[in-house]
């Protein structure tokens, strides 16, 4: 935790610019982005992807949210940041949003339905077996069908090696490779600097 209180992988007030100093460098901000991402993206069978985020992409979104809505009031900037370091957790946690990506349109609703209670059966996997079950805000889940966007956390004592899935029409695991380890490795090791 950092003298203010603030865990050290969050976003400070200090490190967001005004959208019009954010314009001069956004091209090469978003290609370094893209780059961060890459191995932060898991595809988890045909439905599912989690985005992990660490303090650069939330810092990104952030930046860009002021940018789109032209944010230049202090306190609408600041509960932006509250907002979105929200989705970091805290200490020894890795924080990623959920894409629950169904193309067909007929059929989103009705699997969205069926699917209820899914962020109950999502996990990371560590070295030794030991599964770590997603933390969510329950205020996100609705009570007739599942959003297609979720914030999900995992609290773990080290870096996780697959990411899984123990809900009957969704079970899967999926291994995690070695870049994709490797990044959330230093996203873990940044919650307790």
């Amino acid at each position: 935790m950092g003298a203010d209180g603030i865990p050290p992988h969050h976003v400070f007030r200090s490190e967001i610019l005004d959208y019009q100093t954010y314009e001069d460098t956004r091209e090469d901000e978003r290609a370094r982005i893209f780059e961060v991402k890459r191995p932060r993206r898991i595809h988890l069978g045909d439905h599912l992807t989690f985005l992990f985020e660490n303090h650069d992409t939330i810092r990104y979104q952030i930046q860009e949210m002021v940018r789109t809505e032209r944010i230049v009031r202090e306190s609408s900037i600041r509960e932006e940041i509250d907002t979105y370091n929200q989705m970091l957790g805290g200490s020894g946690h890795l924080g990623c949003v959920l894409l629950i990506e169904i193309e067909e349109e007929a059929r989103r609703k009705p699997l969205l339905e069926e699917w209820m209670g899914l962020q109950k059966h999502l996990f990371v996997e560590l070295a030794d077996g030991t599964r770590a079950h997603a933390e969510y805000d329950p205020t996100q889940v609705g009570d007739r069908r599942l959003s297609a966007v979720q914030y999900l956390t995992f609290n773990v004592p080290d870096v996780p090696v697959a990411l899984g899935c123990d809900l009957p029409a969704l079970e899967g695991t999926v291994a995690l490779d070695e870049g994709q380890r490797s990044a959330l490795a230093e996203d873990l090791a940044a919650t307790t600097r």
